[in-house]
């Protein structure tokens, strides 16, 4: 609860981490554990779960619940927790931020309802429900129109920060740049906004971003942070190289549906007991595994270094 009271520090590089499972598909969660101190040991400036990257719609209420438990309690206040707590069903969106602010949860990521398609004034009802049952939690709007086939219209997103003191941020997880801006304009900068695309992460921050929820921390968490710093500190030439620095990673990501590939890497290296993700997704394929090595050559650099904090 250490960031839950003044939310504008919530800023930086927020580690979306992967849930884990084991080889039979239980979940894992002292692997779980394990990422969430190599994060916090890189420096991240956050951490999350149960995001995309988390595969929360395969988990049930009890596993979500389960894994914020665990990961609030590595935490431990160390940097502020923001996890997903949304789903497409508002009985269970409501349990589990329930449990989330109970666990010590500093804001919640609640996800637009998929699969429904609801039009603007449902969207804005649906989140206007979930600030007001939980007054004094922040929340996190997150629009990821490509898994959920809706998009939060900038107005709708101004209407819901006006509305409501608790609604502080959005992740913005579209590739239509011109709608960062317009979510900006539209409701002030003093609304958090952070990237969950890993390729506009920097550039969102030119336009007064918060920062980035990016799935490439999972692999390269140190780079990701000092890639934020860089940027705040003026040192716009190093933030630009460690951006085009990462791109061979973040193509890794996607190489197939996310995050397969992040788990085999994860797995390889020893940082999961099993690279298992659940139906309907697949394990990374024998045939995606040549294009997947060759960028991990190529992003070789950029794993598993610390945060390099400079001196006074």
């Amino acid at each position: 609860m250490k960031f839950r009271s003044d939310p504008t520090r919530i800023r930086g590089s927020i580690a979306p981490v992967v849930t884990p499972f084991t080889d039979d598909g239980a979940l894992d969660l002292d692997s779980l554990r394990g990422l969430v101190r190599r994060q916090l040991e890189a420096g991240a400036h956050g951490v999350s779960v149960g995001g995309s990257t988390g595969e929360p719609s395969a988990q049930s209420v009890a596993e979500r619940i389960a894994a914020i438990r665990a990961v609030a309690a590595e935490v431990d206040d160390a940097v502020p927790f923001l996890p997903g707590t949304g789903s497409a069903k508002l009985d269970e969106t409501l349990e589990i931020t329930a449990a989330a602010r109970d666990a010590g949860a500093d804001a919640v990521l609640v996800i637009t309802p998929y699969y429904a398609r609801p039009t603007q004034e449902a969207l804005y009802r649906w989140f206007s429900t979930v600030a007001g049952e939980f007054p004094d939690l922040p929340v996190v709007l997150y629009n990821v129109p490509s898994r959920t086939a809706v998009d939060v219209d900038p107005d709708t997103v101004a209407r819901l920060f006006r509305d409501h003191d608790n609604v502080v941020g959005i992740k913005e997880t579209t590739k239509d740049f011109e709608h960062f801006s317009r979510v900006l304009h539209r409701c002030g900068r003093d609304l958090l906004v952070w990237s969950g695309i890993e390729l506009l992460g920097l550039p969102l921050l030119a336009l007064g971003g918060a920062g980035f929820i990016s799935a490439v921390s999972n692999l390269a968490p140190g780079a990701v942070a000092r890639m934020y710093e860089a940027w705040e500190a003026g040192d716009h030439e190093t933030a630009r190289d460690l951006h085009y620095a990462l791109h061979p990673l973040v193509d890794l990501l996607f190489v197939e549906t996310n995050p397969a590939p992040a788990k085999w890497v994860l797995h390889q290296q020893g940082r999961l007991a099993s690279a298992h993700v659940r139906a309907p997704l697949l394990p990374l394929t024998a045939e995606a595994r040549p294009r997947v090595e060759a960028l991990l050559a190529q992003g070789a650099a950029l794993l598993d270094r610390p945060l390099e904090r400079k001196t006074s």
